[in-house]
């Protein structure tokens, strides 16, 4: 029976010691019958837990890299995948606008 991959770097090669699986790649080691208590959650501006899916508006005029257009207060979102990151949390789709990564202070759930 295979391992589940590693929660933080979803590498394949985990391996079992006693209770606990091991990440040779990371050195993260988890008990798998406990729940994550870890687990990244990303808060809108008004402290609103988002996930995968939801729709956002932007709550200011934000400035796009490389494009002489802001995206509009207002604007909505849709949130295809939430990442892990230091400055930009949310990749979204948005409207007129295509592919971008926000940051989710910049953005209240719709």
């Amino acid at each position: 029976m295979p391992h589940p991959p590693c929660p933080k770097c979803q590498s394949e090669f985990t391996y079992q010691d006693q209770a606990l699986l091991v990440c040779p790649e990371c050195g993260n080691e988890w008990n798998p019958d406990e729940p994550d208590e870890q687990a990244f959650t990303v808060q809108d501006a008004n402290g609103n837990t988002l996930a995968e899916g939801d729709t956002v508006t932007c709550i200011k005029d934000l400035k796009v890299k490389g494009s002489s257009q802001p995206i509009k207060i207002g604007t909505k979102a849709r949130v295809r995948r939430i990442v892990e990151a230091k400055d930009h949390q949310l990749d979204c789709k948005v409207d007129g606008a295509g592919e971008i990564m926000i940051t989710a202070k910049y953005v209240k759930k719709a």
